[in-house]
């Protein structure tokens, strides 16, 4: 991956982390974050975890592009 595109995909990730309320619900502490993302990795061994995540993602940014277009 070069580097530009590596930086542009390590934002967009900070960016889904911002979204999520993690760093609002940890206190913007980073140890708080670092653990909570090592649980859930070690939850995603689980393939019906994984799809469950999958559905609400999808559903969290289908909800985010429909009340942009509201606003239209």
């Amino acid at each position: 991956m070069e580097r530009r595109e590596r930086t542009r995909h390590l934002i967009e990730l900070g960016g889904l982390v911002q979204k999520s309320g993690l760093v609002e619900l940890s206190g913007d502490d980073r140890a708080t974050l670092y653990g909570a993302m090592l649980d859930l990795a070690g939850r995603a061994g689980d393939d019906d975890a994984l799809a469950l995540w999958k559905r609400r993602g999808k559903r969290a940014f289908d909800a985010e592009a429909e009340a942009a277009d509201g606003e239209d």
